[in-house]
């Protein structure tokens, strides 16, 4: 399909971020399942119920369009997605991993504030006022969220890793 107009550009973005929103559920839970440290299991066990929210507002969105949900595939979020299986197969010491899984979930968290700080921008420019405050929820759940993995970075106890 071709993209010719801001609103399916809009489209496009919003198929893209709902794609992204349903496979880190699973994400979600395999990184809580793999994670040895439980705050930070924990973390991303909230993380899976935020994201519930995001797919629910993201679909309020759909509605208000007039369209039904629809997915586009998102390469983004694929690629973050195989990287770190790449790296989970490699076995690492449950330490690596649960630092690894932290570095895994911060670029995905990255990945999600530029894409809903672009569309709750092109949904404010389209004049679709109720869309962008939808959107703009789910950008501050997911900064949030960043910041909260960032203080579970710097409070990780480093010396297992260190000392190995």
């Amino acid at each position: 399909m071709a993209v010719t107009s801001a609103k399916e550009l809009f489209t496009h973005e919003l198929e893209d971020i709902y794609y992204a929103e349903n496979e880190l559920l699973d994400v979600l839970d395999q990184l809580a399942e793999q994670t040895e440290h439980e705050e930070i299991a924990q973390a991303f066990r909230e993380h899976r119920e935020e994201t519930e929210g995001h797919i629910d507002r993201l679909e309020e969105v759909f509605e208000m369009l007039g369209q039904e949900p629809e997915e586009e595939e998102c390469e983004g979020i694929q690629g973050l997605i195989e990287e770190h299986q790449e790296l989970v197969e490699m076995d690492p010491d449950p330490d690596v991993l649960d630092v690894a899984n932290l570095t895994a979930a911060q670029k995905t968290e990255h990945y999600e504030i530029a894409a809903y700080g672009n569309l709750a921008l092109l949904a404010d420019r389209l004049g679709m006022d109720e869309a962008g405050d939808v959107l703009h929820e789910n950008l501050e759940e997911e900064e949030a969220a960043l910041e909260k993995l960032k203080d579970l970075t710097s409070e990780y106890d480093y010396e297992p890793i260190v000392a190995a």
